[in-house]
């Protein structure tokens, strides 16, 4: 299953070898069961708004920057640009929202999945939409040791977010490292978007509502359907490759 998929993304991209160094993880629906409370926040304050979405949508805007959200919604339902005091103003007010609700969890398998990344000896590069400093401020507390403010790419890095590759380019050059050198871990499909854009390969791990074709549809390499599954798959999936190998 992982070699075929390698050996794909290989021709795909037209690398000879794959040979991780560095992993580029996202933060909400990977480390932290965080995005429930997005959702949940994200769909109060829209309704306020004049605009109601279903619970799926803001699923699916999951890794684009808030700016970005509330443009493509203003578009739509307003038909014009929101100004930069009502996207400032609504974005606020989510932010709030999100930060008065029970404290997400960490996502199950995750302290598993990122020791064995550690233990296969790749760096640990954070890269998420997310500006909510309550989550990032809970990196260091519950994953000691695994990133630092260096190691870091938020909304606050980029100028265009996932689904474009500014951020996982962003990634690649903390990491120091080229896009066969890397792999994603991703749980969105604009995430799996962003990956591909920039040329990753992608594990998607599904753990939120949205039907696996979504992710497939997006461009992951390999899905797998919980951080603890990627914990004991990470050996296999992250084991250098050749096209060679097929000789």
């Amino acid at each position: 299953m992982f070699e075929e998929a390698k050996r794909k993304y290989l021709l795909e991209h037209g690398h000879a070898r794959f040979c991780p160094k560095v992993a580029l993880i996202d933060m909400d629906g990977v480390l932290f069961d965080s995005m429930p409370n997005h959702a949940k926040s994200w769909l109060k304050v829209l309704s306020d708004n004049g605009i109601v979405i279903e619970e799926k949508e803001a699923y699916m805007h999951e890794g684009r920057t808030g700016r970005g959200t509330i443009e493509i919604l203003y578009r739509r339902f307003f038909h014009r640009e929101p100004t930069d005091e009502e996207v400032q103003d609504l974005y606020y007010r989510k932010a709030t929202l999100f930060d008065s609700l029970p404290e997400a969890k960490v996502m199950n398998g995750a302290k598993e999945a990122l020791d064995a990344i550690r233990d296969f000896g790749m760096n640990r590069i954070l890269v998420t939409g997310s500006g909510q400093k309550l989550l990032l401020g809970r990196i260091e507390k519950f994953f000691p040791g695994h990133f630092t403010t260096e190691r870091m790419v938020t909304a606050f890095d980029v100028k265009q977010g996932k689904p474009f590759p500014e951020p996982y380019l962003k990634g690649l050059e903390k990491g120091n490292a080229q896009p066969f050198e890397a792999i994603v871990i991703e749980n969105a499909p604009l995430g799996v978007q962003a990956a591909k854009a920039a040329g990753v390969f992608t594990v998607a791990v599904n753990t939120g509502p949205l039907d696996d074709q979504v992710l497939y549809d997006a461009g992951c390499d390999v899905l797998l359907h919980s951080m603890g599954e990627l914990a004991t798959s990470l050996p296999l999936i992250a084991t250098p490759f050749s096209l060679k190998n097929d000789e």
